[in-house]
């Protein structure tokens, strides 16, 4: 099944372009099919980009998904025209009496402020509490993976001393995990950010499981017993060229930046950067959405709650 989206969103016609099967409304509703409820928590300025990588990816999968993207009510993007927040995207308090089969809450680049002084840390607590129980598994990316990791078990941020920017090569590190299922032992993921967790404190953690790390990176993937939350450090969603645009758009700004690590052939700016976490990004989304999603979801979903346990046999 293709991926259901609203008629008219940018992506659309951008993922048509490069022969993704994306369902409009009208098809979808002559189905007789539930589809699978995604919300995604858009906090990244540039949301056009993020919401087409994102939907590039749910695509990948024999299911029909209907995705409902959200930004935070309580700050207003600079960077996104207000028609388009208008047209294709809601607010928690819409959607707060709804249940989904599964949340995506974004990266934002506030992480250098204390998640308190985050204008909207309020509403995205109040979005993750509500998630435990209304949404059967939710996955949290780079600063939505340390806001999650900190709001649910206490877990801080540290700061890296610079900024962490390339792709890095990663290790497997629970080979029974579903959402890693059919990876290679050692798979690349991209990194852009100046905080991170610590991967020793993690490890000791009870309540978590940690699945893939780097000895550059450190903590890439880690997750709640019954997967219910799960948090990437990283970026498996970026195109090809995202790590090239951040770095041009720092060095236009005078900021002090070096070359993405391992991106560049030869890290050579002026190089078509290689794009090497490409087939895994696709694998994890899909492994979400089979392993985590769908088949652990109720099929009337007014049966989630805080205590609603997914059968993780197996794993």
């Amino acid at each position: 099944m293709p991926i259901k989206i609203p008629d008219h969103l940018p992506a659309m016609e951008v993922l048509r372009n490069e022969h993704v099967f994306v369902m409009n409304e009208e098809m979808a509703f002559s189905q007789d099919i539930r589809p699978l409820q995604i919300a995604i928590m858009n906090l990244m300025p540039t949301k056009i980009v993020t919401e087409t990588q994102l939907l590039r990816l749910l695509s990948n999968t024999p299911l029909q998904v209907e995705v409902t993207l959200l930004h935070p009510a309580s700050y207003t993007s600079k960077n996104t025209p207000i028609s388009h927040l208008n047209t294709f995207y809601r607010t928690f308090d819409d959607i707060k009496d709804r249940k989904f089969d599964g949340l995506i809450i974004t990266g934002a680049p506030v992480e250098n402020m204390p998640f308190e002084e985050v204008k909207y840390w309020d509403e995205l607590c109040r979005l993750m509490k509500w998630s435990k129980e209304n949404v059967t598994t939710t996955l949290h990316i780079c600063w939505g993976a340390q806001a999650g990791m900190y709001y649910h078990y206490g877990v801080p941020k540290v700061d890296l001393g610079k900024k962490l920017f390339g792709v890095y090569p990663h290790r497997v590190l629970n080979k029974r995990a579903r959402l890693l299922r059919g990876f290679d032992d050692i798979f690349y993921v991209p990194h852009s950010r100046y905080t991170g967790n610590d991967l020793k404190r993690v490890m000791k953690m009870p309540e978590l499981d940690v699945l893939a790390a780097s000895d550059q990176a450190g903590l890439c993937i880690c997750a709640s017993h019954d997967r219910r939350q799960i948090f990437i450090t990283g970026h498996l969603e970026y195109d090809r060229e995202t790590l090239k645009t951040e770095y041009e758009r720092d060095v236009k700004k005078g900021l002090e930046i070096a070359v993405p690590e391992n991106y560049f052939p030869g890290d050579n700016p002026k190089e078509k950067p290689y794009h090497q976490w490409r087939s895994h990004a696709y694998l994890l989304y899909a492994n979400w959405l089979n392993y985590y999603v769908y088949q652990a979801t109720p099929y009337d979903l007014s049966a989630l709650d805080a205590d609603y346990k997914p059968d993780r046999k197996g794993e």
